[in-house]
């Protein structure tokens, strides 16, 4: 492979010689064919500023970098996930519509559910507000039915217990 290192070198013959290769070794890393191109993209604009004047020859250099920046957009990926999860489990903190006619029952049954651990809560939350069987609830956050059906119940009891206290003194 002719080294794309001298001033002369036009980048584009060199990207349209090796690019097809690149595009390829992305599409290991990557999703989808136009992530695979904005990590080529990236690593081969990365890779004519800075590296294209070291020794050696470009394209194992070149595959490092299309490594790296693929594990890069994913990483960045997880990262936009976790914080926009983060974002609906905040916004899961209300539960209800704030409706100034609410009774005093929805109230404290508000407070009692945002005071639930979170895993009991998760449980919950999958069982009544999203109709999903304890089965599916197992699937989805990695545990046995059995044990999404004991912290339901908890969390059940965990309700009644707190909206008796609530309603006995208040």
């Amino acid at each position: 492979m002719p080294k794309p290192s001298s001033p002369d070198s036009d980048w584009r013959s060199w990207f349209q010689t090796y690019g097809a290769r690149l595009l390829l070794a992305a599409r290991q890393w990557t999703r989808s064919a136009a992530d695979a191109e904005d990590v080529v993209q990236e690593a081969f604009v990365r890779f004519w500023r800075q590296q294209r004047s070291l020794p050696g020859e470009p394209m194992p250099l070149m595959l490092t970098s299309v490594r790296r920046s693929a594990l890069d957009l994913l990483r960045r990926r997880a990262r936009r996930e976790r914080r926009e999860q983060e974002h609906v489990d905040i916004a899961a903190e209300s539960w209800f519509e704030p409706n100034p006619e609410c009774d005093d029952r929805a109230n404290h049954l508000e407070e009692a559910v945002v005071q639930l651990p979170s895993e009991q809560r998760e449980v919950l939350v999958l069982k009544i507000w999203g109709g999903l069987t304890f089965a599916e609830i197992a699937d989805r956050l990695d545990l046995s039915p059995h044990t999404a059906a004991s912290r339901y119940r908890y969390a059940l009891g965990a309700l009644r217990q707190k909206l008796s206290t609530l309603e006995n003194h208040g």
